[in-house]
């Protein structure tokens, strides 16, 4: 099931993929060495992307609310990741749950995505913050 929602042209080496059967990805898309996909929330990723080494897509998080009841043991709070079509994602960006990044978008390295990033933005930081909108 999983090589049928495949449709990219090169995934280097280490890539890892938790719950693949949420993950699609998109034609000619690259994904750089030491990637990691946690698929367990959904990870859609669309067509001509290219994302660069180690970088993660975290689609779940620990619930942390109840006081009496140990993180490890509390329900678990999931959201998919979209990526759109032909968005560069540099080197050791982490996206966490929930986050839809645009088409065309440009995510500097070393960012950590914590909301979406509208379609043709450039971004960077911790969190990521657009700094600038690319033009045509």
């Amino acid at each position: 099931m999983f090589n049928r929602k495949i449709k990219s042209w090169k995934i280097k080496d280490g890539a890892t993929f938790w719950f693949p059967w949420n993950i699609s990805i998109g034609r000619k898309v690259v994904i750089g060495e030491w990637c990691f996909f946690d698929g367990f929330g959904g990870i859609e990723i669309g067509d001509w992307t290219i994302i660069a080494h180690n970088c993660s897509f975290i689609s779940e998080d620990h619930g942390f609310d109840a006081l009496d009841t140990p993180i490890r043991f509390q329900k678990k709070v999931v959201a998919p990741i979209k990526i759109g079509r032909d968005v560069w994602i540099g080197c050791g960006v982490r996206i966490l749950k929930g986050v839809t990044i645009g088409n065309g978008a440009v995510i500097g390295a070393g960012s950590v995505v914590t909301h979406d990033i509208p379609p043709f933005s450039i971004a960077v930081g911790v969190p990521a913050k657009v700094i600038k909108v690319r033009n045509s």
